[in-house]
């Protein structure tokens, strides 16, 4: 296409006004022809720096993606983002958005101008260009290189690391922090997708490597020779330093290609952003200013704009042109207009539109289309049409060779020469007919000089009326699995713990207990657990069996960290502590032993019941299922991709489904369901989606008919948006089976409603119905296949239990560029509310205001208009008319209104990708689930989300409120739905998953340990054997498992140091997976862990593991009990002493590891 285009004389004039600099503008050019313009630029001028502005995020993205579709692979596109919060906030910018400012700061200053390489292409937002940041000299003053072999200090690269804004933790989870263990520096840069281990020897650079940041282990072929640390902040940095100012111009070459979209609608953008910025802001730069200094540092202006295009279908060739017109001061001197090129938008054809209209309307209008596409083959014209992917491309040419038949001849379908090129051919090449491309495109036009046509298949088809740019996979697909994993090690003073075999106590921390000199064990009273002097203990608290006593405490050493877990409940309610040595733990934990293993039989019974019953088998994916799959635009998380193979699976079986896919809020449920009705309805099966809200139901509806819109299924919504007259005539239409899938809530299980063959039922949020409700779902699970949906994140430990007796997929991997939402607790405030708004929509999105109370939500939007005249507010709530709300719902979805006042209609399941603030209004009256289900409505896509907690001023709120308050605050972080329950608040998980009963044994005995025996019970029933290392008793008179504090003792002792391993929490963690390997891999596997994290084991460590090992061994072969005393080794096995030849074995050896190796040989000879 550009070669038929460039050679034109039109477009030689064009080059030449650009080749001679100044200012100049292109008049005519439609929306989505502005990215094939500015890749044309590109191509004609390659060395010439490019910078392409937008007037917003939404749009700086789309814009990046047609340009990356025009440009191909050959060109980096760089992308310059505006901070999403303004620097007067308390908040700074999420380190993703400071990542890609960076990164294109640092490819600006490093390139060369006359090298042979393409200079940098940017795509940036008003916004972004106003903020100011580094001078390239300081950008290149606060960033480092480091190679293997060079000589720094630890200590000053640490100092140098904190003054650039890099976060010391005791461990690195997240960009811009940093991490120092002994010899081991870790440190995320911003600009890198993986952290970097740093391992010195003295002062030099050993190596360097990458690891993962959720398991903290070094990644396979990780190695890297050179790093570059960038600063880890910008605004923080530049507040320090306010005299170090510029802007993005001052990283530019004169000569750089100014690419202005819509002039007039920047420079309205730039004015309202201005009014958000304090007056004297020295972060800001005015719009005129930033104009009138790239003009004078000789910078070439070229304005896009979409007016002057008269194009109506029956104009001449040289109608919608684009015309250019040089800009002068004078208005008053007249430029002759000149004819460039015709490029203008499809809208006058009427593809299908953004909203999406009734079936038989959408295929009218899209046969209309294809009768077009056929007229403008006939006059001649090259039809380009791009596919998402090639699920999408397949579809169009299925329906192509469908619709020809009706229309002459059948033009061939061309593909691009390889799949994944830009696509370009010269003006020999191209056939004057259809070409499909594989590539995401915004929207087409019409280029009538040249005779082209550029359409998408969204245009075709009236898919993802939201442009959602396609990503790249993300690095951390795997390693986000284990964001819901609870970590039972987490322990802060204060927590209730679970110790195996004396019940739930207060943890008050880690305590090394006074060394006696004689090292002889301490006496043990009977108020006080002790454990050997100098030994490192969890400090346990129960309660007192006598009121007028002090509160006993029990010292586990840290070597027994395996039989304290962090105790989570399964609701509001506290356990009271126990008492040492008394008998109610364990008549608790036999209870909960029997009640679990009803739970384990139950629900063997119901899956051996449910083998027995005959079902529909469902015929393998089909062409148009593979098509139908390849066609989704998103890329599948790996969890994503297994639940729905999994669901797939159970349906192709001759039993009935009962498949339960429990992930977090937006975490790509919906598709796995989507997924399956397809397959349900290309066997001639109807299927019926239950959902707990209208608004919800609505919402699926339009995301079910959005994603088959390319298909014939017939899909209906049964609820109160629809009217009686129309629920009736969907009823009937279902019972004739010419509905193929129905959406609805409660109403589809009324007895009025029957189905001809219904072969699936899909049933989300099953917890939100009433009991009745499930009582009927009961009965339809023996009949059909069901899939249940779930928003509660279910904990890996109660997913590994559950195995085997339950059919549950997990998705906890959050899909790709998903920022954390940024949440802010404050007092009321109605200059944080007016901000609040006013930055979202001056970014182009939308805000919800949760009110919750029915009698003052008039007067609340009353002074929201009053704060936001410009905001275009709507008011929704469940007492509203169905037909009214059902119309604010639509008018908010199609971006028609800025902001959605609302009660908790809000918090189900709603999918609003460009809502992304919220303000909750009395924060304090929520529970903590609504919270965070309420947060989850925004942060469903690649910007910075907000969500505000407004607390009434001055007032006191009750302790439970501010805990709540607290811990929603705490846990912004991804995938964080289950971390919440660390806080003792709320569990929702296992309540709604088990029932209520189960819950008070999870309260009663803590989860981890409710998990250990549901796993037990589920194995022992099922005949399995579960892998369990066999408890050994050590006890060797060579060996101190106390840090060594002395010269004398250090040379035997088998423990963690100190000085090794600095954080308690990584010390325990680690001595509770040396109790629980199993074999000698798993115990090598943590050895290598150890090592790659910690750095090389000392002697201390390494007796460790070699004594692990041999109680691995032991335990292997029945031995029960390891003992030495004055050299004899006494083994004990089923009670008796083992003896070797009649004797008991002497150890010859005289340094302990020696000595364990001896014992090694021994246990192997068994």
């Amino acid at each position: 296409m550009f070669n038929r285009i460039l050679p034109a004389p039109a477009a030689q004039d064009l080059w030449r006004r650009v080749e001679s600099g100044g200012a100049l503008s292109c008049a005519g050019v439609c929306g989505s022809a502005q990215p094939f313009l500015a890749a044309m630029l590109r191509r004609q001028f390659p060395r010439r720096p490019i910078v392409v502005v937008t007037n917003g995020l939404r749009s700086q993205e789309v814009f990046q993606q047609d340009i990356e579709t025009w440009l191909g692979s050959e060109d980096r596109v760089l992308f310059y983002p505006a901070w999403e919060s303004l620097p007067h906030e308390a908040h700074l910018p999420h380190a993703d958005v400071i990542s890609e400012r960076l990164e294109t700061l640092v490819a600006l200053s490093s390139h060369a101008p006359r090298t042979t390489h393409h200079a940098p292409l940017v795509v940036t937002s008003v916004a972004a260009l106003l903020q100011r940041t580094f001078p390239p000299d300081s950008l290149a003053s606060r960033t480092r290189s480091l190679r293997r072999g060079d000589r720094v200090v630890p200590l000053d690269l640490i100092e140098w690391l904190e003054d650039q804004a890099y976060e010391p933790e005791a461990q690195v989870t997240a960009k811009g922090e940093l991490a120092l263990r002994g010899g081991i520096v870790d440190v995320w840069p911003l600009t890198r997708p993986w952290p970097v281990r740093l391992e010195f020897f003295g002062d030099e650079l050993e190596s360097l490597r990458l690891f993962d940041p959720q398991t903290q282990v070094s990644r396979d072929n990780g190695a890297v020779t050179e790093v570059t640390l960038p600063p880890a902040g910008e605004l923080g940095i530049l507040k320090r330093a306010p005299a170090e100012l510029a802007t993005l111009l001052n990283y530019l070459p004169a000569g750089t290609v100014m690419i202005l979209c819509e002039p007039g609608a920047l420079a309205e953008h730039a004015t309202t952003y201005a009014g958000q910025v304090p007056d004297g802001d020295p972060f800001f730069v005015e719009w005129t200013e930033f104009l009138s200094l790239a003009s004078a540092r000789g910078m070439t202006t070229v304005s896009l704009l979409a007016e002057r295009t008269s194009f109506e279908p029956s104009s001449s060739p040289s109608s919608g042109s684009v015309v250019l017109i040089e800009d002068d001061p004078d208005p008053t001197i007249h430029h002759p207009p000149s004819t460039i090129l015709a490029l203008a938008s499809l809208d006058p054809y009427r593809p299908i539109s953004d909203r999406m209209p009734a079936p038989e309307i959408a295929e009218a209008q899209r046969r209309e289309f294809f009768a077009q596409l056929h007229r403008w083959l006939r006059q001649g014209y090259a039809v380009h049409v791009f596919c998402n992917n090639g699920g999408e491309r397949q579809r169009f040419e299925e329906v192509w060779r469908e619709l020809a038949l009706g229309h002459g001849p059948k033009p061939k379908v061309h593909g691009p020469q390889p799949p994944d090129a830009a696509p370009t051919s010269g003006p020999g090449t191209l056939d004057l007919g259809l070409w499909t491309h594989l590539g995401s495109l915004s929207r087409g036009f019409l280029c009538n000089e040249a005779r082209i046509v550029v359409v998408t298949d969204a245009e075709i088809f009236g898919r993802y009326k939201v442009q959602r740019p396609r990503r790249l996979k993300s690095p951390h697909a795997a390693a986000t699995r284990s964001a819901l994993d609870i970590d039972f090690t987490e322990l802060s003073p204060g927590d209730l713990v679970v110790h195996l075999q004396h019940g739930i106590g207060r943890y008050t921390g880690l305590q090394t207990l006074p060394a006696a000199r004689n090292r002889e064990p301490a006496t043990r009273n009977p108020q006080s657990a002790m454990a050997d002097p100098g030994t490192e203990c969890l400090v346990i608290e129960y309660a007192s069996a006598d009121p007028e006593q002090d509160a006993p405490k029990l010292y586990v050493p840290v070597t027994e960290a395996h039989l304290v877990s962090k105790y989570v409940g399964a609701g509001k309610a506290r356990p009271p502590l126990h008492t040492l040595g008394g008998t109610r733990w364990a008549k608790t934990k036999h209870q909960a032993e029997r009640a679990v293993r009803d739970l384990a039989a139950e629900l063997l019974a119901i899956q051996a019941a449910r083998e027995t019953q005959p079902g529909h088998a469902f015929k393998p994916d089909n062409a148009w299922q593979r098509e139908f799959e390849g066609s989704f635009v998103f890329e599948e998380t790996p969890d994503q991709a297994r639940a729905i193979t999994e669901a797939k699976s159970d349906m192709e079986r001759p039993k009935p489904m009962d498949r339960l896919i429990c992930g977090d809020v937006g975490y790509g449920k919906t598709e796995v369901a989507i997924r399956a009705a397809f397959k349900a309805v290309m066997d001639g099966r109807q299927v019926a989606v239950l959902v707990p809200t209208t608004v919800l139901a609505q919402q699926h509806f339009n995301t079910f008919r959005e994603r088959m819109a390319d298909y014939p299924v017939r899909i209906e919504l049964l609820s109160r948006f629809r009217t009686r007259r129309e629920q009736a005539r969907v009823a009937r239409d279902l019972a004739a089976g010419s509905v193929d899938i129905v959406i609805g809530t409660h109403r589809l299980v009324q007895p009025d409603i029957a189905f001809k063959e219904l072969g699936l039922v899909v049933i989300d949020e099953e917890q939100r119905f009433g009991v009745m409700h499930k009582e009927q779902f009961k009965l339809l699970r023996r009949m059909v296949d069901v899939l249940t949906l779930s928003a509660t994140p279910i904990p890996r430990t109660l997913y590994l239990a559950l195995t085997g007796a339950r059919d549950m997929s997990t998705i906890q991997t959050p899909p790709q560029d998903r920022l954390p939402v940024e949440t802010i607790v404050c007092e009321y405030d109605e200059r944080i509310i007016r901000d609040a708004i006013r930055r979202e929509v001056g970014r182009g999105g939308q805000v919800f205001f949760l009110h919750n109370r029915l009698a003052t939500i008039d007067a609340m939007k009353f002074r929201l208009m009053q704060l936001v005249p410009d905001a275009r507010i709507v008011v929704g709530h469940g007492q509203m008319n169905s037909d009214d709300l059902e119309e604010v719902m639509t008018t908010f979805v199609n971006g028609e209104a800025d902001v959605l006042l609302s009660t908790t209609i809000i918090e189900s399941g709603l999918d609003i990708p460009n809502a992304n603030t919220i303000l909750i209004d009395r924060a304090d009256r929520f529970g903590l689930s609504d919270l965070y289900q309420l947060r989850g409505r925004v942060g469903r896509y690649k910007h910075q989300a907000f969500a505000y907690l407004l607390i009434p001023r001055h007032a006191r709120m009750l302790s439970d409120a501010r805990k709540r308050i607290s811990a929603i605050k705490q846990y912004s972080s991804l995938g964080s739905g289950f971390k919440i329950a660390m806080r003792d608040l709320e569990i929702r998980g296992a309540g709604n998953l088990l029932g209520a009963e189960q819950s008070g044994h999870i309260t009663a005995v803590g989860f981890e340990l409710y998990c250990q025996l549901l796993k037990q019970s589920v194995a022992t029933l099922k005949g399995a054997k579960l892998k369990v290392r066999a408890p050994v008793e050590m006890r060797l008179d060579f060996i101190d498992t106390r840090e060594a504090e002395e010269a004398e003792t250090a040379a035997r002792a088998a423990t963690l140091p100190s000085s090794f391993a600095p954080e308690p929490h990584h010390r325990i963690e680690i001595y509770r997976k040396l109790a629980q390997a199993e074999d000698k891999p798993a115990l090598d596997a943590l050895a290598g862990e150890v090592r790659d994290r910690f750095g090389p084991l000392p002697g201390a460590v390494e007796l460790l593991f070699l004594a692990t090992e041999l109680k691995i061994l032991a335990g292997a072969r029945g031995v029960t009990v390891i003992e030495v005393e004055d050299d004899k080794l006494k083994l004990t096995r089923h009670g008796d002493y083992l003896q070797f030849g009649g004797r008991f074995p002497r150890l010859t050896a005289k340094e302990p590891k020696a000595r364990l190796n001896e014992i090694k040989k021994l246990l192997l000879a068994l």
